[in-house]
């Protein structure tokens, strides 16, 4: 079950209590103290685990506690002192307060392990409380206690492409096509209730991470659908690819400005991200001139159909890739508009690479 938000309350351990032992031995006159320390609380720490990609382990979980340090003994003996409570967790993971809303810890490296709380200090033992005028101290140390604080913990996934487009409009089945992820993939909307992460190979050597995000519609940063509580799965996504049906009953252009606009209104800075635009479904078009449509969408944008074949575009519809010659990429322009069809796989591969070469400049 994939669980990408949850609430809990996680405490360190309190430290063990110091102990009053006086010696008593045979022989032995007037031993004096030897009470030992309390053991330290357990601390509590957050582990990245790249085989770890959901947070259902903490559902269901209220409170989430380390083991206490235990008491001190006699003979200076000091008490064992809390093993630490390590929460593993998979990366994009941030840890909120949930009663601020402060984001407290921000977890993205594989390995990445932070100190969340520490455990209370044991107690210090009647043995440290003797001096000239206290010769029999009685007096010993409780154990500091831990802390507790409630939690909210985030799970954002990490890719460096997020499919971005209406539901039922090629999503889950282009990342099937060009990656090793396994979703769901049926005639009907909101196929995708979860977001899935694939890693596409480019070439023997090169490879990049796709992520299938639920599909977004119109209100969907207002909470219509299931885009608002999937959009945050893209804010750490390097690079989006806009993916347009063009055989759906709305234009290609008001599809784009929809999406656009809803990534805008959800984050600002989202919006400003590198993208390229896919052209799906082209095998099921149904209106008069796909080449014509095609083209009018180019110049909606302020754009010339290209002619360069870089990537191995196949030439069936016109397209657009922008030209890297003098390494003049426009971050304001989509780096491509490809029509693609992951049912007869027209030009499934040559976006790949294209999408690869997106990456690299969003890296410059």
């Amino acid at each position: 079950m994939f669980v990408d938000s949850v609430k809990f309350t996680v405490s360190s351990g309190k430290g063990g209590q110091g102990c009053a032992s006086f010696r008593r031995e045979k022989f032995v006159v007037k031993g004096g103290p030897d009470g030992g320390d309390g053991g330290k609380g357990g601390d509590i720490y957050f582990k990245v685990d790249n085989n770890t990609d959901t947070l259902s382990w903490f559902k269901g979980r209220h409170i989430i506690k380390a083991e206490n340090g235990t008491q001190g003994m006699g003979r200076t003996k000091t008490g064992k002192s809390a093993p630490a409570y390590i929460l593993t967790v998979p990366p994009g993971t941030q840890v909120i307060d949930d009663e601020t809303n402060e984001v407290l810890l921000d977890l993205l490296e594989e390995g990445q392990t932070e100190l969340f709380l520490e455990g209370g200090k044991g107690g210090l033992g009647n043995v440290h409380f003797k001096n000239s005028r206290n010769q029999r101290p009685t007096y010993f140390q409780p154990g500091l206690p831990g802390i507790s604080q409630k939690i909210r913990l985030e799970l954002k996934l990490i890719a460096d492409v997020g499919l971005v487009g209406y539901p039922n409009v090629g999503k889950s089945t282009l990342i099937s096509t060009t990656s090793n992820a396994e979703p769901e993939i049926a005639n009907y909307e909101f196929t995708t209730l979860t977001p899935k992460l694939g890693v596409v190979d480019v070439g023997d050597y090169n490879s990049f991470v796709m992520a299938d995000i639920p599909g977004i519609i119109d209100g969907a940063s207002e909470g219509r659908g299931l885009g608002l509580e999937f959009l945050k799965h893209i804010e750490r996504t390097k690079t989006l690819l806009f993916m347009i049906d063009i055989a759906n009953y709305r234009t290609t252009m008001e599809q784009y400005e929809v999406l656009k606009e809803e990534v805008k209104k959800f984050s600002s800075e989202l919006s400003q991200r590198n993208f390229a635009i896919a052209l799906t479904k082209t095998d099921a078009y149904y209106g008069e001139d796909i080449e014509a449509d095609i083209k009018a969408f180019i110049k909606e944008l302020g754009l010339e159909p290209s002619t360069s074949n870089e990537f191995g575009i196949k030439k069936d519809f016109p397209y657009y890739v922008q030209d890297l010659t003098f390494n003049r990429f426009d971050e304001t322009k989509p780096f491509f508009i490809l029509p693609i069809s992951s049912v007869t796989h027209m030009n499934t591969t040559p976006i790949t690479y294209a999408l690869y070469e997106l990456i690299g400049q969003t890296k410059k």
